[in-house]
């Protein structure tokens, strides 16, 4: 009998066989000639999959927030001007850290349901001396998707510096880094990368580089200072032995093996694949009756979607009667609709049959809880899309 639960949250994902089977393998001396060779290919592949081929890449133990806080530290002074983009819980989160490091920042909050719209984005930089743009790509909390590429080009404009919080995108949104001019480029290993928790990971521009390196002040954060990592990331991409703090060896082997198989994909197969199964799922719960939270599926996310309850179904009913189909899914993140959505994560391994079990389990639940709708249209909706779409 199966004995474990289909988890379609916004992260931890579903993850490949082969990637877990390596986190339960001997773990090898951090300066074993295999480790290092493994680490070595991980920052290579990086740049495939951030298709930046200039940017230097951050391999470090911690989580997302860690990355975040890494992109703040290193490129923050006191007194800097920092815009922030906030679609969500994780945008506010951003304006908190870089507030920590000094810095002076504005912060354009997206009405719910919406985005901020470039002309806005624009008309602000011009008026304002920023050295940094901070937005996120996809906000966990509400399955907003912002367009990277046009804010890219208002980073080149207005001559500021760029970070993107793609931990619930990279590898599943589209991005083309150096192409896009974004000047950071970040991550968790727990989403659309593959990897169990554990692993920072950040891309970083030539342009970001040269100011982290010219900057004036200190870094206020001994562990994620740039000084201390770089040379243990060159030393390992050149195959030498190197030591800041011990690598949590069997997560980057791991991180290794996902990384192949992303790279083997390709990274357009992959970016369409993404794509196919959220607008199946998008639209079998909008036939059944349900609304999404962003306002149009224009700018909603491919790696997760956030939907809105019927009226009169309570968030523990739903969710129980889901996990009775052994499918696991996440209530809301926002503190002031925290009771009114839940979130379905599609990203990573995810493939055409968990989408549809989610999507059948989520019909068994509603109709169980009492939601009127013609059970099966939704299936059916999914089915349609899937089969146009190969």
């Amino acid at each position: 009998m199966k004995n474990r639960k289909l988890l379609m949250i916004p992260g931890p994902i579903e993850f490949e066989p082969s990637v877990l089977r390596i986190l339960g393998a001997p773990t090898t001396s951090h300066v074993a000639a295999n480790f290092i060779k493994s680490f070595g290919h991980c920052i290579k592949m990086m740049r495939d999959v951030w298709i930046s081929p200039k940017g230097q890449p951050f391999i470090v133990a911690g989580s997302g927030t860690l990355a975040m806080d890494m992109a703040a530290c290193n490129l923050v002074e006191p007194g800097d001007k920092v815009l922030v983009i906030s679609t969500g819980y994780f945008g506010d989160r951003y304006a908190t850290i870089l507030e920590r490091y000094g810095a002076e920042v504005t912060v354009l909050e997206a009405p719910f349901g919406k985005t901020i719209c470039t002309e806005t984005i624009d008309k602000t930089l011009e008026d304002g001396d920023f050295k940094i743009l901070t937005f996120t790509h996809v906000d966990t909390s509400t399955g907003i998707l912002v367009a990277p590429k046009a804010i890219g080009a208002l980073g080149k404009k207005h001559r500021v510096l760029t970070i993107l919080d793609g931990v619930c995108s990279v590898a599943g949104e589209e991005i083309l880094q150096d192409a896009w001019n974004i000047d950071v480029v970040l991550t968790a290993s727990q989403k659309a990368i593959g990897v169990p928790p554990g692993l920072a990971l950040l891309m970083v521009s030539e342009k970001a580089m040269q100011v982290f390196k010219t900057r004036k002040t200190p870094v206020l954060n001994y562990y994620g200072d740039f000084a201390n990592w770089l040379p243990i990331m060159k030393a390992y991409e050149n195959e030498t032995p190197s030591y800041f703090g011990t690598p949590p060896v069997n997560l980057i082997m791991a991180l290794e093996e996902s990384l192949k198989l992303i790279v083997a994909e390709g990274m357009e197969q992959r970016f369409a694949r993404h794509q196919q199964i959220a607008s199946a799922f998008r639209e079998a719960m909008q036939c059944i009756g349900l609304t999404i939270f962003p306002n149009s599926n224009d700018i909603a996310a491919n790696t997760l979607t956030a939907v809105y309850y019927p009226k009169n179904i309570s968030a523990g009913d739903f969710l129980g009667a889901v996990k009775e189909s052994d499918i696991i899914l996440a209530g809301g993140l926002l503190a002031s609709h925290k009771t009114e959505y839940f979130r379905v994560g599609h990203m990573g391994i995810v493939n055409q049959s968990d989408i549809i079990a989610t999507i059948a389990g989520i019909e068994k639940a509603l109709k169980k809880c009492g939601h009127s709708f013609n059970l099966g249209d939704g299936l059916s909706k999914a089915l349609a899309i899937l089969s146009e779409q190969g």
